[in-house]
């Protein structure tokens, strides 16, 4: 049986605009604190003990939110590099630059 989108130990199932396939199960979840926390349970990435965060932190000069994610996985030493970037440049910033074309200033 499924477990609801918001509650710890759900798993999420979706596919990227070029057809990968990704699981990633809700490790942790708080509105009062502000973070979301998941692990990759398969992707085309090629890592592994992959574990996120993303935080948000209320700045209040100015009304505005600090926004918060990192990452830690372990991979092939000659692909550290390279999925640092996809991760981070990629997946992270491309999701930031999506918010804040909606959302920002």
């Amino acid at each position: 049986e499924a477990l609801p989108a918001d509650q710890v130990g759900c798993i999420r199932n979706f596919n990227l605009q070029n057809g990968d396939n990704i699981r990633e199960q809700l490790l942790g979840l708080s509105d009062y604190d502000l973070f979301v926390t998941y692990s990759i349970l398969e992707s085309p990435m090629g890592v592994e003990n992959y574990i996120a965060t993303l935080s948000l932190s209320p700045i209040t000069d100015g009304n505005a939110t600090f926004a918060e994610w990192q990452a830690e996985f372990d991979c092939e030493p000659d692909r550290e590099a390279a999925l640092i970037q996809q991760v981070g440049g990629g997946v992270f910033q491309g999701a930031f630059d999506a918010l804040k074309s909606r959302f920002g200033r």
